[in-house]
């Protein structure tokens, strides 16, 4: 252990002796390294004072292209501008006619041009040139109002008067004045009259479609320079100037309720025509004026709805005069006949309503508006109304018409013709019965209403039959009117309104008359031939009675009789008239089924008591085929007799 450690020691001074060697010399290495860096950095110094110079004039190099890049682009641009502004001058200097957008185009470029030199402060020429881009611009803005009023007028024409009052389907435009085209466009080049063509069942086009949009760019342009006042005068003045003379040439009167009251209904009638008409040109004129207001002022800051008002003057005049004929109609005295006017006049007031309701929207026009509605009401109460009346009139009527054939009443004739023409408006009355909201489906109360008619008529029958003495003829006449009512409803829409019920009770009612004639008629007749026969046990010789002990003076008195019956029923009922086939031959067959197989048996039992006579034709006047034809003959009236004879 002793021994180890010097061994140690001496290893451990060799180390540090080798460590001391190694710092000794890196600390030289070090040093000569520092050495070497200090001769760099003076060359370093020395070669920056030499380069210094060249960046210098380097960086004054690049400044100066920048600039020159600068001053090219703003040279450009301002180059640019010139080149829009004379092709915008040169377009310009054509006018609007050939390419009114791109004349608006190009005035959009002018202003454009405006704001771009305003801001060039060193632009030298910068007054020059602007002065010369207002020039531009307040020509085009001349010239782009001359445009409008061109267009305005051009596409503002009278419609023919004769062509209103004709017959449509389509309305043509007058020509006189159209301004010439040459050299437009294909855009609005072409002869005005030939596109404005409309049908009188629509909104009629007063301006050509293509045309709208154009008038809507310049309007939108003349509002933006400031030019409203202008724009607002030359529309109104042009629509005006289209619209009045169109109206005055429809002659719409005034007439007062006292003025209907005098009318003979053919003038009435034709008068309602008329109004009927009018009324629908002036809405469609006037819907389409609306239309063009909208659309040409669409989204542009502008009283379009006093403008259309103020256009519309004359409009709304001829307007109020056809409601206050409609007005006098409807207060102006009832009658059965004027139900069916006033439901014409309420179906054409309730067509015309979402027009009328959109052509008077604004605050300017609410009192046409509400006059309008007013009247549609008024003629749906009215007409509603005469409902109730014609059910009492018909009840009450007291007509002196006598009927002396027993055959249909001019009452019955009127009041089913009534009826029917009631099916010809059955849209009309939906809505008529929608006004007064009875809770009820509309088919409902239309079954009420004829129900309650068709009741009052037969109760009016029931009385005008008291006038016959003779209660056959009574019971022909209620069958053949209650006949025509059942026969006129079956064939008519009539028949799913009042429904097979009511057909079916109403055909018993006639089978029950047509019972009562044959009975009240031929009762007596048949009982002529009906012999209760006693017992045989007479003092008359055998030759004076038959197999069942009935003596040949009974057997002539009784064919005697009869003859006599039949030639006086024969001489009668040939006069009435059954004028519905089908009720008359159903008439002469049941009066043939009672009568000929009496008459037959009764000749069969005992007409050989009378048949060896003298004169048996005397007694045995008719076979039974010459009964059967002239049964044939019975209720063909008077006329059909005279033309026999």
């Amino acid at each position: 252990m002793a021994a180890e450690l010097p061994e140690t020691m001496d290893a451990l001074a060799q180390r540090v002796s080798a460590l001391r060697a190694s710092l000794q010399s890196s600390q030289g290495n070090t040093e000569g390294m520092v050495a070497i860096l200090g001769s760099f950095d003076q060359r370093l110094s020395e070669l920056e004072a030499t380069i210094h110079p060249i960046q210098v004039r380097a960086h004054a190099t690049q400044m100066a292209h920048e600039n020159i890049d600068k001053a090219i682009k703003v040279a450009d641009d301002i180059l640019a501008q010139i080149v829009i502004v004379r092709e915008a001058e040169a377009t310009i200097l054509r006018g609007p006619h050939v390419d009114l957008e791109g004349y608006l185009k190009a005035v959009g470029h002018l202003k454009d041009a405006v704001g771009f030199f305003s801001s060039r402060e060193n632009f030298t020429s910068k007054e020059r040139f602007l002065n010369d881009v207002n020039v531009l611009l307040s020509k085009s803005s001349l010239m782009v109002e001359e445009e409008f009023k061109w267009l305005m007028t051009t596409y503002s024409k009278p419609i023919e008067g004769d062509l209103i009052l004709g017959s449509p389907p389509k309305l043509r435009w007058a020509s006189d004045g159209d301004a010439e085209a040459d050299g437009r466009n294909s855009a609005h080049s072409e002869h005005p009259s030939k596109d404005l063509e409309t049908a009188i069942c629509g909104t009629p086009a007063l301006i050509p479609s293509r045309i709208l949009p154009l008038l809507h760019s310049i309007a939108q342009k003349l509002v933006q320079d400031g030019n409203q006042q202008s724009c607002y005068k030359i529309y109104r003045d042009a629509r005006r100037s289209a619209l009045e003379p169109s109206l005055r040439k429809l002659g719409v009167e005034k007439l007062s309720k006292d003025d209907v009251e005098r009318m003979q209904s053919d003038a009435l009638e034709a008068k309602i025509g008329k109004w009927t008409k009018y009324l629908q040109i002036t809405v469609k004129l006037l819907a389409g004026e609306r239309k063009i207001c909208d659309e040409v002022f669409e989204g542009i800051s502008f009283n379009k709805d006093q403008c259309f008002t103020e256009l519309a003057r004359t409009g709304v005049a001829v307007a109020k005069t056809l409601l206050s004929f409609g007005d006098a109609v409807a207060k102006s005295k009832r009658s059965s006949e004027k139900l069916f006017v006033l439901l014409d006049m309420y179906e054409v007031m309730h067509e015309v309503r979402s027009e009328v309701e959109v052509i008077f929207q604004d605050s300017f026009c609410s009192e046409m508006r509400e006059a309008a509605l007013g009247l549609m009401k008024l003629l749906a109460q009215t007409a509603h109304e005469m409902f109730v009346d014609f059910e009492e009139l018909v009840e009450k009527d007291t007509s002196k018409t006598n009927v002396h054939d027993g055959t249909v009443h001019p009452l019955t004739i009127r009041v089913i013709n009534h009826v029917k023409f009631l099916f010809d408006y059955q849209s009309t009355l939906k809505l008529l019965f929608q006004e007064f909201e009875t809770g009820s489906d509309t088919e409902s109360q239309l079954a009420v209403v004829l129900t309650k008619i068709m009741q009052a008529l037969q109760n009016n029958l029931d009385g005008k039959s008291n006038q016959y003495k003779d209660p056959a003829l009574m019971s022909i006449f209620l069958a053949n009117n209650i006949h025509y009512m059942v026969s006129s409803v079956r064939r008519s829409e009539a028949k799913h309104i009042l429904g097979d019920d009511w057909i079916q009770i109403h055909r018993r009612i006639v089978q029950q008359h047509a019972k009562q004639y044959k009975m009240v008629a031929w009762g007596k007749a048949v009982q002529t031939l009906s012999i209760q026969v006693a017992s045989s046990s007479g003092t008359s010789a055998s030759s004076d009675l038959s197999s069942s002990g009935v003596s040949r003076a009974m057997i002539k008195e009784r064919l005697k009789s009869f003859n006599m019956q039949f030639e006086e029923l024969r001489a009668k009922q040939s006069l009435w008239t059954i004028p519905d086939q089908e009720l008359r031959e159903t008439l002469r067959l049941s009066i043939a089924e009672v009568l000929l197989p009496a008459y037959m048996s009764f000749v069969k039992r005992f007409g050989n008591l009378v048949e060896n006579e003298k004169k048996p034709r005397k007694y045995l006047k008719y076979q039974p085929d010459e009964l059967d034809q002239l049964l044939g003959q019975f209720f063909e009236g008077q006329q059909s007799v005279e033309q026999k004879k």
